[in-house]
């Protein structure tokens, strides 16, 4: 919102000497910070110029330019005429106009200065209200005698050469400041100065109070037939009609309310459309002006019916929804959209002389969905959905008709229109030490009685409680809390001092917090690289992936608004969007990438709820039902990788990373957590069915999965071929890694080591065999190393050999004989578990 600092003088007692800066400092002083400074674009000599001459010359292109002499005093250091080219035809010899000479800067830093134009030495430029910034009209040059028109005793004493900046109102700075939604009442110039007033301490002279004409039953009828409101609220609790007579057509808008509409950010149009607009910035109430002749019946507010249809002021037509709020003739012609944007048929024109003013109060839910719907982002729908001040109704509709009446010579008719009951705001019952309790700085019972009256409330003093009824510009006052905030903000919230909180003793990270941590730096230390993506994916994404039909990773949460329309869906798996993040990374030239990432997923099994209805604080059976209705989620760690893992250099040729890296490292994750993975073949989507292992805990409980992925989904995906893959559940792993890990005591005897190779059938997995090994070695067994499995003629079709190196420890020095008969059990351990065969 702009708050031109001329206007603001007319409603608070703003310093004499006071800049915007120092405006800005002391609006931000209770919350309303200073977006920009607005004025003194244009610097240098702009002066009051007499044509004495102007001489039309066609030009080659067809175009006609004027040759003037302009008299413009002793501005020009020589008191002789000015030559100047000039496109404009809007004037004549004799007339005065705005000159601004060579050295001058006009807005947008247009520095001016003498160059030769269409054969001539132009020394200046007569301005339009364009260059100058005070308006949109580059038609013509600002003829004085008629911009100042309204002003005839700045015009009477204007001479050539007098400085012109401060008649046209170019020095006036405007501050600029950045409404929060609670604060909708500072969408007008009423609600800045009451707050600038608030914050100097200074008298604040409300503009709404005026005399206003008492509504009278013979008015403009308008009926309220709202028959679905939202939330119980009516869409239109108070509608204020007064209508116009006799308007002249032709009557410009007077130059003040012109410049002032233009310092505000808004575009003079015409006398209706800028009394209306004005008052808008003034007292913030939006009103609508309709062209009387165009209305055949009365004003019916209701909701829209089905298939109704309205070409707004926009011209585009528009389909109406159900919830919009309209504004109709005879409550069956659609004349606008409520709080939002007018109607085609029934717009002011030039050709109007009498008008009906329309000054509501709307529901702003229902203005807000509304402007949402229809994308339609306006200055009445900004002010409507933040609340409006429904007390101030009838005087903005009073202010337009004085406006009118004023300046366009018409006639208002003695009848008014006031129908509806506004909701009176309800009262808070607030503890006077509720502020010094919640802000920490000491806070007398007189203090917040005089904060809360100061900002428009009613109290009255109930003993050990106060009683408040808010003012009806501030619907966003609703408890005790909120009573706090203003308090705090009157006084500064600079004065709050900033107090670093102190840590409690004896707290730290917890159990999961730490594993997480570590685990992190595990794989991060093993050279991936973790990444973040969102967990949001597309049912396309379980077919790319090769899930059946019947997988329960298919089953999942669909988001009611998703960030993105191809993406849905809540990821089950983070490799559903990890493999995403590793395609991006690959085709913008990481040939090599090995990516990890933490992150949560949604478990299977979701139950739709039903949600209570709004605007009703839910039960605690409702609460509880709704808490335990929502879905697990777990948190999980995937890996995936593809390229090289040792890249070519003097040490050999590149190896190709391969599903015995991400076991590795998948493995890696369990070891730093203190867990030994097992690890057995496994067919699971998406990886490769001959080269994929489940992930488990030494009691058998599955915990993840890792491999190769399957080559269709390599090729659906559009990864690099062979590129592997691992996902963990890590929730489960940091549950059964609360035990700390008790350190085994060094032996410092020697090892034993012995190898052996057993040749068993191709279906039994090596983690069959290794169990047998452990079981039949005994405790004395201090690691088994799986180094080789070979396949060909030497062991037969469908069979295949494991290598295995036994490394022996005891608590002296084994001997031979010994040490050979502790392997000579183990393989026969092995040979009655899976039918093992030593080589």
């Amino acid at each position: 919102m702009r708050a031109p600092i001329e206007w603001l003088r007319e409603l608070t007692e703003v310093e004499p000497e006071a800049k915007g800066a120092d405006v800005a400092a002391t609006l931000v002083r209770v919350g309303l910070e200073e977006e920009e400074i607005h004025g003194g674009g244009v610097t240098g000599p702009l002066v009051v110029g007499r044509v004495l001459e102007r001489l039309p010359e066609e030009q080659k292109n067809g175009k006609t330019i004027n040759w003037c002499q302009v008299d413009v005093g002793s501005a020009n250091g020589t008191g002789e005429p000015q030559g100047i080219v000039c496109g404009a035809h809007n004037f004549d010899a004799g007339d005065l106009v705005a000159v601004i000479l060579p050295g001058g800067v006009l807005p947008g830093n247009f520095e001016i200065s003498a160059r030769k134009t269409y054969g001539h030495v132009s020394a200046g430029m007569i301005c339009s209200l364009l260059e100058l910034g005070l308006g949109e009209d580059h038609d013509g040059i600002i003829v004085l005698t008629e911009h100042l028109a309204d002003r005839p005793d700045v015009l009477a004493g204007l001479v050539p050469g007098d400085d012109l900046i401060p008649v046209l109102g170019l020095d006036a700075e405007t501050v600029e400041v950045n409404v929060t939604p609670d604060r909708g009442y500072c969408f007008s110039m009423r609600g800045i100065a009451r707050e600038y007033a608030l914050s100097a301490g200074v008298a604040f002279h409300d503009p709404a109070d005026v005399t206003v004409a008492e509504a009278s039953g013979s008015g403009y009828e308008v009926r309220l037939a709202d028959d679905a409101p939202i939330d119980g609220r009516d869409g239109c609790d108070r509608y204020v009609a007064r209508t116009v007579r006799g308007i002249d057509a032709t009557a410009a808008s007077p130059e003040w309310m012109r410049r002032r509409l233009t310092e505000v950010g808004m575009r003079p149009i015409s006398l209706a459309v800028d009394v209306t607009n004005y008052v808008m910035m003034l007292l913030g109430q939006p009103l609508h002006a309709f062209d009387l002749d165009t209305l055949s019946g009365a004003i019916e507010v209701r909701r829209a019916r089905p298939g109704e249809r309205l070409t707004t002021l926009d011209d585009v037509e528009r389909t109406l929804a159900p919830e919009d709020l309209l504004i109709t003739d005879g409550g069956s012609t659609p004349l606008a959209i409520a709080g939002v944007m007018g109607g085609e048929t029934s717009e002011v024109s030039a050709a109007t002389t009498d008008v009906l003013i329309e000054s509501a109060h709307f529901d702003p839910v229902t203005v807000a969905r509304s402007a949402r719907r229809h994308r339609l982002a306006t200055e009445a729908s900004k002010r409507f959905e933040r609340g409006v001040d429904p007390a101030v109704t009838a005087a903005a509709a009073q202010l337009a008709v004085d406006l009118l009446v004023e300046h366009g010579g018409g006639t208002a008719d003695t009848t008014v229109t006031d129908v509806g009951t506004p909701i009176v705001p309800a009262t808070i019952t607030i503890d006077p030490h509720l502020p010094t309790r919640y802000i920490g700085l000491d806070h007398p019972r007189e203090e917040v009685v005089a904060t809360l009256t100061a900002i428009g409330c009613t109290v009255t003093d109930a003993g050990e409680a106060l009683t408040v009824r808010p003012p009806t510009w501030r619907p966003d006052l609703v408890d005790g809390p909120d009573l706090v905030e203003e308090v705090a903000r009157v006084r500064g919230y600079d004065q709050i001092p900033s107090v670093v909180p102190r840590a409690s003793a004896g707290r730290g990270l917890t159990h999961e917090q730490r594993a997480r941590r570590v685990v992190a730096r595990s794989l991060a230390g093993s050279g991936l690289v973790e990444v973040l993506s969102y967990p949001f994916t597309a049912a396309e994404r379980h077919d790319d992936l090769g899930y059946t039909a019947d997988d329960p990773r298919r089953e999942t949460v669909r988001l009611a608004n998703p960030l993105q329309e191809e993406a849905p869906l809540m990821r089950t798996s983070v490799l559903d969007t990890l493999l995403d993040t590793l395609r991006r990374n690959v085709s913008r030239g990481h040939r090599d990438v090995a990516l990890y990432e933490l992150g949560l997923v949604t478990a299977s099994g979701v139950t739709p709820l039903p949600l209570p209805p709004g605007g009703v604080l839910p039960s605690a059976e409702d609460l509880e039902r709704i808490t335990k209705g929502v879905p697990r989620q777990p948190r999980h760690v995937a890996i995936a990788a593809a390229g090289h893992a040792v890249p070519a250099g003097p040490w050999g040729p590149a190896r190709a990373v391969d599903a015995g890296d991400v076991v590795g490292w998948a493995r890696i994750v369990g070891s730093s957590l203190g867990l030994d993975l097992q690890v057995e073949a496994a067919t699971r989507a998406p990886f490769h069915p001959g080269r994929c292992v489940a992930l488990s805990l030494p009691d058998g409980t599955v915990v993840g999965h890792a491999g190769e992925l399957h080559p269709k989904v390599v090729g659906r995906l559009d990864l690099p071929e062979r590129t592997v893959a691992a996902e963990i559940d890590l929730d489960v792993l940091i549950g059964a890694s609360g035990e700390p890990v008790r350190p085994e005591q060094l032996s410092t005897y020697p090892v034993a080591n012995t190898d052996v190779a057993l040749v068993v059938d191709e279906a039994v997995p090596a983690r069959t065999v290794e169990a047998a090994l452990r079981s039949g070695a005994g405790g004395a067994l201090e690691t088994l190393t799986l180094f080789d499995v070979y396949r060909g003629e030497q062991v037969g079709e469908g069979r295949k050999s494991l290598a295995y190196r036994l490394t022996f420890r005891a608590d002296r020095t084994l001997r031979t004989e010994e040490v050979s008969r502790l392997r000579d059990t183990a393989v026969a351990a092995a040979a009655s578990a899976a039918g093992a065969q030593q080589r």
